[in-house]
């Protein structure tokens, strides 16, 4: 598997020409003489387009931000592709953690390459920040003091888009899960929401990931009494489904569908006829304030593409890592993790968000409607705002945790 390394420019300029006697005695802290982020993404695979490049992007934008080094010391980034599969991605953690000493892992799309990672790091007692993948497991059964949920997870996604479709009269439901880690999550925790609002799951198929023929899945759907088709997919399959369905006249037919994870690259990839009024949840999007727009803009000028939520997310765990080794004046992962849970989250894409006991990044979730053609003014305006919902409703709340470390408290 190819390996690459990039360093920022300044981070080497910084260290050549300007570390003075007072930054090296500190840098002493810092094992290796540096600090060392690996972002794990998929460099080729169905999620290649909103995560990969673009993940990269953002976390280098982040380590600019910072100068390039914390308190003297350099920070260099390296990234692998984990092929979406667990094994790639813990071979990779292993040899990063032990061999080029990485101090943090960071992105990680793929729930079951995230959660293979969270167990590596917990035995090397490094740090793991996850943008990327969805499970919720990541800080329920599977938690651990080593790991942070940062962007999203499938509980939430659950509970907005779950919740507001069940209200909204459309209350029986059929999945098409991809069957991984990832979509058996997303179902389990959407199936629990439909359920507590009165609704019925009347059936569900599992599919293969990486799947270009969904004809057979749809049928199935087509022929169910539910009014609601919901896919609990991700990337390309999503992207396939959403298209496939339209060919089939799903919607004509009387179901109504829900993509359950959607991100803005998808929606540009199919086109608004395709999407149109399509409701998805998602922490950020491009066109919230200005804030959002300022990073957007500059991310497009870098990628000729807005960030998606997973890509920001990248931004704020790298940005929100470097704060805490700074503020705690070393990179050992114990220090870093209890510094990083004291300190508020604030940057474009959260205000006052809080890292949880738990690993959960407790932020605010939106709930958007993908535009009409004739509601989009210009390329890339595809969302309308139809609520905002606080983080202590959008995620799930400590009383109901099977995270280890909670029970312990």
């Amino acid at each position: 598997m190819n390996r690459y390394a990039v360093t920022a420019a300044v981070a080497a300029c910084l260290f050549a020409h300007s570390l003075s006697q007072p930054a090296l005695a500190q840098s002493a802290a810092y094992s290796d003489g540096k600090i060392k982020i690996g972002i794990l993404t998929d460099l080729s695979g169905q999620l290649s387009d909103s995560t990969g490049q673009g993940s990269i992007a953002a976390a280098q934008m982040a380590v600019e931000d910072f100068g390039g080094a914390v308190n003297g010391t350099p920070v260099e980034l390296i990234f692998a592709d984990h092929q979406n599969k667990a094994d790639v991605g813990a071979s990779t953690a292993r040899r990063w953690y032990d061999v080029d000493q990485v101090d943090a892992i960071m992105d990680v799309p793929n729930s079951a390459v995230a959660l293979a990672v969270q167990q590596i790091t917990k035995e090397k007692n490094r740090v793991a920040i996850f943008s990327s993948p969805a499970s919720s497991d990541l800080t329920g059964k599977a938690c651990t003091p080593n790991g942070i949920h940062w962007t999203y997870d499938t509980y939430a996604l659950a509970h907005v888009t779950g919740e507001a479709v069940v209200a909204s009269g459309f209350d029986s439901w059929y999945f098409l899960t991809s069957d991984y880690a990832f979509g058996h999550a997303l179902e389990r925790d959407t199936g629990a929401v439909v359920e507590s609002q009165k609704g019925k799951v009347v059936g569900s198929v599992r599919m293969p990931a990486n799947n270009a023929d969904f004809s057979s899945f749809l049928l199935q759907a087509q022929a169910s009494p539910a009014k609601v088709v919901a896919l609990a997919t991700a990337g390309a399959d999503t992207q396939n489904a959403i298209k496939q369905a339209a060919e089939f006249g799903l919607g004509q037919s009387g179901k109504n569908i829900v993509a359950l994870l959607l991100a803005i690259s998808e929606v540009h990839a199919l086109g608004l006829p395709a999407t149109q009024g399509i409701m998805l949840t998602t922490p950020f999007y491009w066109d919230m304030d200005d804030g959002t727009r300022a990073f957007s803009k500059r991310f497009f000028e870098k990628r000729k593409a807005m960030p998606t939520f997973y890509q920001a997310g990248v931004y704020g765990a790298v940005s929100h890592y470097l704060k805490a080794i700074k503020a705690a004046g070393t990179d050992a992962a114990p220090t870093v993790m209890k510094t990083m849970k004291e300190t508020p989250v604030n940057d474009f894409m959260t205000k006052n968000g809080t890292v949880r006991e738990d690993g959960r990044v407790l932020r605010d979730m939106y709930l958007f409607q993908v535009k009409t053609p004739a509601e989009s003014k210009s390329s890339w305006d595809y969302y309308k705002l139809v609520r905002s919902v606080p983080a202590d409703r959008a995620f799930r709340p400590l009383s109901e945790s099977d995270c280890p470390l909670v029970k312990k408290m």
